[in-house]
């Protein structure tokens, strides 16, 4: 299924006067946009089809109670503030991974700031070729497109940026403390709450564009994740103890990351990586690292101006990480 949900400008319209005034009465409304009373209640109709949620009385009208769950465009996109992330918002109600439709968007020339999100993704993707579990309505499932003037030796630094973005955005919207663990997951506690994907298209010294996808357990209950991966995960409303709201996460992400990437491009990474080991619980601790089948023990030290994990091994070697899954032994 690919159904795009996108609300018409008179709904939009209807529902930003439902908003503002309280009680409305459809007669006051058809006035207003110059349509009949029964254009009204359909367009009403279908904002409900949507989740939005709106009372109607006899004698007052119509009542705006509370926005839709569905990650729609316009709730995302209305006075968002950000000039390039988010400039355009798609969003589909099942596919199979939103890193699958940006990237074919992109090889058609799609712009820089193009958001797919989901509600759910059947074949949702992590690194190293694993699965990231994403049931609907639960999570958020998002990729952006990227066309950074970069290196591809610096594409390790990218989900560094996302992820101090993201950790920003998570500390603005609920009363939660997230860290990072190098080099793309954020955490509660000890638990992951979310992960950061980035595929490339690129040639030997040019990056093409990049797909930058997110799978953040929001409202997610853990138990209808897969049980090996219980004891390790987490969501924010689990640590909160309350429903969070995916549009606003969404809304604060893009805004944090906008800044955050701006900084980068034209300063370089070394202030964001300085920003990044703030939160990074990493650097310092012991850890296994293993790449392909080779497996190093030892303790982590740093990361460097590019990014890559630095590692002194127990045979007292020092090790630059640059792709791995790292272990922490503490």
């Amino acid at each position: 299924m690919c159904c795009l949900y996108r609300i018409s400008g008179m709904r939009d319209q209807i529902l930003k006067v439902l908003k503002k005034e309280g009680h409305v009465s459809g007669e006051q409304l058809a006035k207003k946009f110059s349509i009949s009373r029964t254009a009204i209640w359909k367009h009403i109709k279908e904002l409900r089809k949507m989740g939005y949620e709106i009372e109607s009385h006899p004698r007052y009208g119509y009542l705006y109670v509370k926005d839709t769950d569905l990650l729609a465009p316009e709730e995302i996109t209305t006075d968002l503030g950000t000039h390039v992330m988010g400039s355009r918002v798609l969003h589909r109600k099942e596919v199979t991974s939103t890193q699958d439709i940006v990237d074919k968007l992109a090889r058609v020339g799609v712009e820089e700031g193009l958001v797919i999100i989901a509600e759910e993704q059947t074949k949702g993707r992590g690194r190293r070729g694993r699965t990231w579990v994403s049931p609907a309505k639960d999570g958020i499932y998002i990729s952006l497109l990227l066309r950074p003037n970069l290196k591809p030796l610096h594409i390790i630094q990218i989900p560094l940026v996302a992820g101090l973005a993201l950790v920003r955005a998570i500390e603005l919207v609920v009363p939660l403390h997230p860290t990072i663990k190098w080099p793309n997951d954020v955490c509660i506690g000890n638990r992951k709450v979310a992960g950061i994907l980035t595929e490339v298209n690129c040639d030997i010294d040019e990056v093409r564009y990049i797909v930058l996808g997110l799978g953040i357990n929001v409202n997610t209950k853990l138990a209808i994740l897969p049980e090996q991966v219980r004891p390790i995960a987490t969501s924010l409303a689990e640590e909160c103890k309350q429903p969070v709201s995916r549009v606003n996460l969404i809304r604060q992400f893009l805004v944090e990351f906008e800044k955050v990437y701006g900084l980068f491009l034209t300063s370089g990474f070394h202030e964001i990586g300085e920003q990044w080991k703030k939160y990074d619980t990493t650097i310092g601790s012991r850890v296994k690292v293993m790449e392909g089948a080779k497996e190093i023990e030892g303790q982590a030290l740093d990361i460097d101006v590019d990014g890559f994990l630095i590692v002194k091994s127990d045979d007292g070697k020092i090790k630059r990480i640059i792709s791995a899954d790292v272990t922490s032994r503490n």
